[in-house]
């Protein structure tokens, strides 16, 4: 192809890069010959602004691989460090990922558009900054059904094959995934500039981040304490919901936790089956330090990391700004069990928190744990129970003396609630997904794919865009794993 540019009608606007000086490095996508659209998400493209029916197939796939510039945009890699695995590397940066650039969508909202896998950047540290086939498209499923399930994450608009072969542990089809979020900066992002003692620049990014994410902390007495806070919020929050639907990200380091509050990197994610709060997929997280259950510890200290960032800007006094820091990052957990705890409610049927919830909530995770209950089946099962119909819970486990337990004290509760059975029923089954990206399904689509054979991928994709609504014929998309599959292991892949 020898056009060097293609009219997209995207609105940039390049904030990030203009203001940011220092903060990236200008970078492009590996030019290739015959790249491939191979999933398209025509109602976010629509929404951002993307005129791809005045494009070709083949403009679109150059487009959406970097290998052609679009008009207004001027591409980037981002740097920033990050703790991993609790170790802290002073400089990481997009390694295989390039900005194709900021843009102001239909409804006026400013996203980013980043593409990963099309090739190196000046931060890939020796990497050839490709991605293969499998690791892109889990990208793209788990970040539509995140945010099907109204989870904040970034969103697939298009997984393209790069129509080259990239070696792993053997040869695959490489591909790039095209993703959008509100931004990409990182907690990391503060590290990388904190750690090098360049608070100007570290002052410089809060105010930004200010000024894109939280505009209404301008006012505040001192805006960089509130940043602080509202970055401990929407963490908080996120990891409830991550937990409360039983997902695991795998590699929550502070590289991959973004300051918006969305998630993003789904590399060795997966979904619990059986309730286990130490449950881990990921093959390098061989101590468990982001399974399930960790997750909000380690959501808390990887705020923690980003409050170090911030101590010059909320005192002068070092030791001041330590205290006022200290003081906001230890109401990290009980504003997450009070998200936790509203949204367990809501999956049990209370409409309030009442005296004793809490107890209530945690004899059931308990009774949930010792018997390794499938999660999602047993939520689900909840609006049958409201009906009457018990059975199907029942035999969801092995040994019901704890579950009948909860069961008495859960009746009692209910007895408090104002609205109908019809009300709860449809409540619960608002809240409670009937189908979530099953490991096993989600593996055999990725395989199915690595054989160019699409149709498994695209079938689920369509299921867990409507996760909450049971259809008739999706009987296997409920059902957990068949015996014999497992133990689950997940790799970082892209």
């Amino acid at each position: 192809m020898t056009k060097t540019s293609i009219k997209t009608g995207l609105n940039f606007d390049a904030s990030y890069s203009e203001q940011l000086e220092g903060f990236y490095a200008s970078s492009s996508g590996e030019k290739l010959k015959a790249p491939k659209v191979i999933a398209f998400n025509e109602l976010l493209a629509d929404e951002l602004g993307l005129n791809y029916k005045d494009l070709s197939q083949d403009e679109l796939a150059h487009l959406l691989t970097g290998s052609i510039k679009a008009e207004g945009s001027n591409p980037f890699a981002q740097v920033y460090a990050g703790h991993q695995f609790g170790g802290f590397s002073p400089q990481l940066g997009d390694g295989r990922a390039i900005m194709l650039g900021e843009v102001i969508d239909s409804n006026g909202i400013r996203r980013d558009i980043h593409l990963k896998g099309s090739g190196q950047t000046p931060f890939s540290r020796g990497g050839d900054g490709k991605a293969a086939i499998g690791p892109v498209l889990r990208e793209y499923l788990l970040g539509e059904a995140m945010y099907a399930l109204g989870i904040p994450a970034t969103r697939g608009l298009a997984a393209t094959l790069t129509g080259e072969k990239v070696m792993r542990d053997k040869l695959l089809d490489g591909a790039v995934v095209a993703r959008v979020a509100s931004s990409h900066i990182r907690t990391g992002t503060f590290q990388y500039f904190a750690a090098r003692g360049e608070q100007e620049q570290v002052k410089l990014l809060a105010d930004y981040t200010i000024n894109r994410h939280f505009p209404e902390l301008t006012e505040s007495e001192n805006p960089y304490i509130a940043l602080l806070r509202a970055v401990r919020d929407r963490q908080a929050e996120l990891i409830s919901q991550w937990v409360l639907v039983g997902f695991v990200h795998g590699v929550m380091n502070t590289d991959n936790m973004t300051i918006s509050g969305e998630t993003i990197d789904f590399g060795p994610c997966a979904f619990i089956d059986n309730y286990d709060e130490n449950a881990s997929f990921s093959s390098i997280d061989r101590q468990g330090r982001y399974a399930l259950g960790n997750q909000p510890y380690m959501a808390q200290w990887n705020t923690a990391r980003f409050a170090e960032t911030l101590l010059p800007l909320l005192d002068d006094d070092n030791e001041k700004a330590i205290t006022i820091a200290t003081e906001e990052i230890q109401e990290f957990t009980p504003i997450y069990q009070k998200h936790w705890l509203q949204g367990m409610n809501n999956k049990i049927g209370l409409s309030q928190i009442q005296s004793g919830d809490f107890e209530l909530a945690n004899e059931l995770i308990a009774a949930l744990q010792v018997e390794n209950v499938d999660y999602t089946q047993f939520f689900r099962s909840l609006s049958e129970v409201i009906n009457g119909d018990v059975q199907k819970t029942y035999e969801l486990f092995e040994n019901t003396d704890k579950f009948e337990k909860w069961y008495k004290n859960w009746n009692n509760r209910l007895l408090l609630e104002s609205s109908s059975i019809e009300a709860t029923i449809e409540s619960l089954n608002s809240v409670n997904p009937i189908y979530i990206p099953r490991n096993h399904l989600v593996e055999e689509a990725l395989q199915a794919a690595e054989e160019d054979d699409f149709k498994p991928f695209e079938k689920l994709l369509s299921v867990l865009t409507s996760p909450y609504e049971e259809r008739t014929g999706l009987e296997k998309f409920a059902n957990p794993a068949p015996k014999g599959f497992g133990p689950y292991k997940t790799f970082c892949g892209t």
